[in-house]
């Protein structure tokens, strides 16, 4: 079911002025009209399936999560426990095949500040990717009091959504996993079981960039080692384990490191080119006519990561100011 429109229209008096100054025009097909009842029945419905969890074991406070929010979806759940066992996993055979061998000298030592902090960086991200709200609207708040402080101009067209009774800012999608309308919604990511929208953007291209980074520094460590290595005995700075065992944990872990490397290279890169261009995935993929004025790159990239260029663009733990650019109050206002 598409969106509905609805059209303030001219009475005399500005939309701002209160409810019974506007009058709202619907623009769906007939037969379509949902009652005022209908709607409230529909809205109940919904806030039984909201996809918020609890604040639990503080982690939410000591990632500085306003609000908790987790999508409750099987899929994403195991693609979002598949992700850390890997990276568990590459950190641990990184660390102890390659790292623990050696004495503890300048090279294993820079190296595994270096490693190791990408990887908490990357597994930081991916938390808050996950667990912030991405943009959703609320829900049910299409209602007459709500429109009317929009500060809507005359013969402006507005949108509710039809599946969570809530208005529809533009540049809006509706996630059927997420069941919910986010905001600049980009795409619905299993592997961080949530939707990439305007609040959480920042913290999933910092995940595929910290996972493409520690998947680099891996395979040119594990390079590094086999070099080294290979045409000698394998002794204890090569081998902690069994030589059989060390090979066939620096091969899977080859394999993973380059899987990894170029599928998150793969996704930053086309993030980047999505946020520079000011267009998301899902309006590329639609190929939809852009309505909003595109901001340049620079402002674009503000509008993600924060108002003023920094070190804290990369730092998963700030949260970015994402109000840089929004001309209409009502886009954002709901």
């Amino acid at each position: 079911m598409g969106s509905i429109g609805l059209r303030v229209e001219n009475s005399g008096m500005t939309p701002s002025q209160g409810n019974s100054q506007i009058r709202l025009e619907p623009l769906h097909k007939k037969g379509q009209h949902l009652s005022e009842e209908d709607l409230e029945k529909q809205l109940s419905r919904l806030s039984e399936t909201n996809n918020h969890c609890c604040r639990c074991c503080g982690l939410t406070r000591f990632l500085k999560l306003q609000k908790a929010w987790f999508i409750q979806d099987p899929c994403g759940i195991i693609c979002a426990v598949l992700t850390y066992v890997l990276l568990v996993y590459g950190v641990i055979v990184t660390n102890a095949v390659l790292l623990f061998p050696l004495e503890l000298d300048l090279y294993s030592s820079i190296n595994g500040v270096i490693f190791n902090t990408l990887g908490f960086l990357a597994l930081v991200s991916h938390i808050k990717a996950m667990m912030n709200d991405p943009g959703a609207i609320p829900l049910g708040n299409a209602t007459r009091n709500q429109l009317s402080q929009l500060g809507l101009k005359v013969g402006q067209v507005v949108y509710r959504c039809p599946k969570c009774v809530c208005i529809k800012p533009e540049r809006t999608h509706h996630c059927s996993v997420c069941k919910r309308c986010i905001r600049k919604m980009d795409h619905h990511c299993p592997w961080v079981n949530n939707c990439v929208g305007e609040y959480n953007q920042k913290y999933f291209v910092l995940f595929t960039l910290y996972i493409a980074l520690v998947s680099l520094h891996s395979l040119l460590m594990l390079l590094i080692h086999f070099i080294s290595c290979v045409g000698t005995d394998w002794g204890d700075e090569c081998a902690y384990f069994s030589v059989p065992a060390t090979i066939i944990l620096m091969m899977t872990l080859g394999m993973e490191g380059l899987l990894f490397s170029l599928f998150t290279l793969i996704m930053f890169c086309t993030q980047l080119h999505a946020i520079c261009t000011d267009e998301t995935g899902i309006e590329q993929l639609k190929r939809e006519q852009p309505t909003w004025t595109k901001k340049g790159k620079c402002l674009s990239m503000k509008a993600v990561f924060g108002s003023k260029m920094s070190i804290d663009w990369l730092n998963p733990f700030v949260k970015p100011d994402i109000g840089s650019g929004k001309d209409l109050p009502y886009m954002y206002s709901v």
